[in-house]
Order: structure tokens, then C-alpha cells, then sequence
């Protein structure tokens, strides 16, 4: 127990001492960048499925 009591404390003098951590204004603009990017991929994933989808419909309508 004295081993993770320890790990603890150290971890939170790691945390709170010697990480730098970006301001709030940076992590917003960050936050609003992966959240573009993520809802930018999801379209183009929906319109490859859509494409896809549609190209084996084609496909499979022919026999």
C-alpha cells in the first residue's frame, strides 16, 4: 500500500508542479479544431458508405 500511496503523490506533484498546460483560449480553439475535423470525416465516411452502398445495389441488380 505504501508502494501506490507513493505513486499517488507523486503523480499529483507531477501534475500539478511540472505540467505545462496550455491556456483556456488555446484548448478552445483546439477543441473546436477536432471537433471540425471529426464531423468533417464522418461526412466523408457517409458518403463512401452512400457510394458504396449504392455501387453494389447496381451490381447485384445486374444478375
Amino acid at each position: 500500500m505504501e508502494k501506490f500511496t507513493s505513486f499517488l503523490k507523486a503523480s499529483w506533484e507531477e501534475i500539478t508542479q511540472h505540467v505545462t498546460w496550455p491556456p483556456f483560449n488555446e484548448l478552445q480553439a483546439n477543441t473546436t479544431l477536432v471537433l471540425v475535423g471529426s464531423l468533417i470525416f464522418a461526412f466523408v465516411v457517409g458518403v463512401m458508405d452512400l457510394v458504396f452502398e449504392n455501387a453494389f445495389k447496381l451490381f447485384y441488380q445486374s444478375f
